[in-house]
């Protein structure tokens, strides 16, 4: 019996999982030789040799957290984008077995894509939201008309000697975050893409539409269920048709509107402008190209831009099968597409006009959903400009279209233009022409396949280490898997949850066929007489992230999806608080949005529900790195939290709870932002108390009429182009934090038994409390993440930066972890206090603080600090796979330190494990 075969299987380690969207996982070097791939859930970046027939590992480099793109820089140098470190690790390859990164460049908030551009493609171009504590600017919040999308430019040869690098220049784009980029053939050009870039659709307050139904000039009908019960008066969605601000009856509501969207969603830049800057003018931008754009490759002989995308219909409205389907999006939430951008403007493609969308639910799968392409997302263009291929991440399969064809939409859907993916869920491809080979990134199973584009076939499968627990790898497939979601094969939960987040749209998901119920509570607030009944024409909701939901307890804005109703008990872990059987209530949407003839089999949601709920938020980017507060937060947070009661019976914090500290053996870690309870909030229906975790990512929507709701607390005048059409509250009607902060003018105080009065004082007590909720605490402390590479010229500039780090370790925000190379050999530690680093090996002597960058001050030495979520330093310092072995006596002893079965023959015990 081998060593193996005799030891216990491997103890399962910590893994905390931010389901990070991939956006360029793959890259080739400029000879061909070397292909690059992000391992995303293992922060590394993995470098194989490219062979005749298979793809051989040559090292396997630890960088940021969440790597989602990388580029090839030449032969010598790789740059990694890492979506949770904020950062960008430059790896020199000129040695590939002893790759290492030589430094880190530190950008805006959760990073996305990379390309070289600019003269001789010396300038790095980076994409990231505006705003996060790297940035050298205010990101202005609370300011209309601001873009909230970067790019961040380095000068590739010289990237600065200040902390985090100096960028040539920080181009703000006028949309909501970004994600994609794409570079002309001659690097003059780059197009950047915003991410959720909507689609001319806003809502308005219900207390804007009149009420009394369709006939009163209201909501359209029906006025009540099938069961006559009438409907509660609820908000409106509209969209601007080019002339007016209409709902899906054609009614103009113009002057309930106060903003304008311009809807810009692909910018051009001058990459060789210095600094580089967006192209003036009507030709720096295109407008209509899609509702959620995912990435974007240039044709090299036309010099057409291709944008995958996805296109929503949130105009329309209702769920359900019943007698009103006919009238809703069931089975046809979104079109994926791509559209095609040049001279002659943007050219949306439908990749699915096969799919009859007047009929529904033929048992999965069929002939039409087996010809359907999901989630479209990496692309890549042969060197002629004949052939595109893209990646369906929902249908496990790479598309093939005559660029021709598709530019000119006479290309046929068809199962023989598309590829088959064994590994499922592609995100990325890079294609090698020389060799006849297109290498895919198969996220289902971590794995890249080679595939023989002669052939369409793989003819190669090479898995990647995987730190993930079998749950989430599971569970993950469910979320995408539109083939076996939908009856048509289009669509899945991930079509509005985008890579487990939200879309930014608000949709009227009410069902008209569906019976009210009982909404069985808890309750924070006195209600004062109102309903609590739950009616299933619910009216506009936005999509609500699937992040975080593990501690908060009944679910959706109204938490009608609920255990409460299986057993109405209020005790942690159990009937309102089980999370598990909340979750599982929305098996339904699968027949009831979805279209699917039956709901998915119980195996396969309880393998969601395992996997969503292990799904979190990632730090708060706008709170300080050290966890405090600024003068204006916490002036917010003692009001937030003070001894003050209101009109709805208690203090903000008495329903909107903050509870970091809470024994994390309990059921919850910690409430941040909500008891779980439902309140009364001056509504037409109750609501769930809103966790606040994500109040950063809704900025972007300023203007809004007078409501009845919220009449107070910022200008009702028009305010001009805005980057979003929805804000704040269930229905995203609501502007800015400062107005939903409406609510302080009716506080009141043993000194103010009247309320706050509408004069300086309250409202600048009001933009307090929104700086407040905008940094509000979260599962995860702000310094997670966050690195910084110690090299033999930056200790005067960086060592401050590690002093942090280190002072946020001893504080236990995080777990500190080191990675590098000194002088020829590979090195890893993890901080365990009082200034020690353990190292990777058992035998060799921990190093103390400084030691440590001593070491790293001597020529050849660069060693990474970073700061990893608490629980996961060992795996991710010293013992990568969990087996007990250490990293380092794992490769001495020739052993593989990715391979749970693979372990030294003889040598040093296994590791105890101290530090769990």
């Amino acid at each position: 019996m081998s060593l193996a075969a005799a030891l216990p299987a491997a103890a399962a380690t910590p893994f905390t999982t931010f389901e990070s969207g991939q956006v360029r996982p793959l890259a080739l070097s400029s000879n061909g030789k070397l292909l690059f791939a992000v391992n995303t859930p293992d922060n590394r970046l993995e470098i194989f040799r490219v062979e005749a027939n298979r793809l051989q590992l040559k090292a396997s480099v630890p960088v940021g957290l969440e790597p989602v793109a990388v580029a090839a820089r030449g032969d010598d140098e790789v740059w990694v984008v890492n979506h949770l470190s904020d950062s960008v690790s430059v790896v020199d390859v000129r040695s590939p077995e002893r790759a290492r990164v030589v430094r880190t460049l530190l950008v805006g908030d959760e990073p996305r894509d990379i390309v070289f551009a600019g003269p001789q493609r010396s300038r790095a171009f980076i994409t990231t939201a505006h705003r996060g504590q790297n940035a050298p600017f205010d990101p202005q919040l609370l300011t209309p008309g601001v873009g909230r999308a970067d790019v961040w430019v380095f000068d590739a040869r010289r990237p600065g000697t200040s902390l985090g690098g100096t960028p040539l220049s920080i181009v703000t784009l006028f949309s909501d975050t970004p994600r994609a980029l794409a570079v002309t053939p001659d690097g003059s050009r780059v197009y950047a893409a915003a991410f959720h870039s909507g689609n001319r659709t806003t809502v308005i307050d219900e207390s804007l539409v009149p009420d009394g139904g369709e006939a009163a000039g209201g909501l359209p009908g029906p006025d009540t269920n099938f069961e006559g019960v009438p409907r509660p008066e609820v908000g409106l969605i509209l969209k601007f048709d080019g002339a007016h601000w209409v709902d899906e009856l054609g009614r103009p509501f113009d002057d309930a509107v106060r903003l304008s969207l311009p809807d810009k969603d692909v910018f051009v830049i001058d990459a060789l402008a210095n600094p580089p800057r967006q192209v003036d003018g009507p030709g720096g931008f295109f407008t209509g190209v899609g509702t959620v754009l995912f990435n974007m490759v240039v044709n090299p002989v036309n010099g057409k831009v291709y944008v995958s995308n996805t296109d929503a219909r949130n105009e329309e409205r209702f769920e359900g099968p019943g007698i009103f389907a006919g009238h809703s999006v069931r089975g046809h939430l979104h079109e994926s597409r791509i559209t095609v951008l040049g001279p002659g403007g943007v050219a949306p493609r439908h990749l699915n006009k096969h799919i009859d969308y007047s009929s529904c639910c033929a048992p999965v799968p069929n002939v039409e959903s087996e010809k359907s392409l999901a989630q479209p997302t990496q692309m890549a263009v042969t060197r002629n400009g004949a052939t595109l291929y893209v990646a369906a991440l929902g249908s496990d399969k790479i598309g093939v279209f005559d660029t021709a064809k598709l530019e000119n939409d006479t290309f046929v859907p068809s199962a023989a233009n598309q590829i088959r993916v064994p590994g499922g869920g592609p995100t990325g491809l890079v294609l090698d022409e020389d060799r006849h080979r297109l290498y895919v990134l198969a996220r289902f199973d971590n794995a890249i396949s080679v595939i023989d584009t002669r052939t369409r076939r793989e003819v190669a499968h090479v898995p990647m280490h995987n730190p993930e627990p079998p749950s989430v790898v599971r569970g993950r497939r469910v979320l995408y898997d539109a083939s076996r979601s939908s009856s048509h094969g289009d669509s899945s939960c991930a079509s509005c949850h985008i890579f487990g987040d939200f879309d930014s749209l608000a949709w009227d998901l009410g069902n008209p066929d569906g019976t009210a119920v009982e909404n069985p509570g808890p309750f924070c607030t006195d209600l004062f007489g109102q309903d609590t009944s739950l009616h299933p024409m619910k009216g506009p909701m936005t999509t609500q992230s699937l992040r975080g939901m593990a501690n908060h307890g009944p679910m959706h804005w109204r938490g009608d999806r609920t255990g409460g109703h299986d057993a109405p008990t209020s005790q942690p872990g159990s009937g309102v608080f089980d999370e598990r059987a909340a979750f599982k209530k929305f098996s339904a949407s699968f027949v009831d949005l979805l279209g699917r003839h039956e709901t998915i089999s119980e195996e396969e949601m309880d393998d969601f529900t395992d996997f969503i709920l292990q799904v979190t938020y990632p730090p708060n980017p706008i709170r300080a790195l050290d966890d405090s507060l600024t003068p204006d937060q916490s002036a917010g947070r003692d009001f937030f939290g003070g001894p003050v009661s209101s009109i709805l019976g208690a203090s903000c914090i008495g329903c909107h709870a903050v509870d970091p500290d809470a024994n994390p053996d309990d059921f919850a870690p910690g409430f941040f932002g909500s008891d779980g309870g439902s309140a009364n909030a001056n509504e037409t229906q109750l609501f769930k108390v809103p966790h606040l975790r994500n109040q950063y990512q809704k900025v972007g929507m300023f203007g809004m009429a007078e409501s009845f709701v919220f009449p107070f607390g910022g200008s009702n005048a028009h305010m001009g182009d805005q980057v979003r059409g929805f804000g704040f509250l269930h229905d995203g009607a609501v502007d800015t934090l400062v107005r939903f902060n409406a609510f302080s003018d009716f506080v009141q105080t043993p000194e103010n038994p009247g309320g706050f009065p509408v004069d300086p004082e309250g409202e600048l007590l009001k933009r307090q409390v929104a700086e407040y909720m905008l940094a509000l605490e979260s599962n995860l402390k702000p310094i997670v993440g966050q690195q910084i590479t110690l090299t033999p010229s930056n200790a005067a500039v960086a060592g401050p930066r590690v002093d942090l780090l280190v002072a946020r370790a001893d504080a236990g925000d995080c777990d500190l972890v080191v990675k590098g190379w000194s002088h020829g050999d590979e090195l890893g530690f993890v901080y365990t206090g009082d200034g020690r680093f353990d190292a990777d090996r058992a035998r060799a002597q921990w190093r103390s603080d400084g030691e440590l960058r001593w070491l790293a001050t001597r020529g050849g030495s660069e060693l990474t600090y970073t700061c990893v979520p608490p629980g996961s330093g060992e795996r991710i310092g010293v013992d990568r796979d969990g087996d007990g072995f250490l990293d380092g006596d794992e490769r001495d002893a020739g052993s593989d330190p990715a391979d749970p079965e693979s372990v030294p023959r003889r040598g040093p015990h296994p590791h105890p494990h101290p530090h769990h």
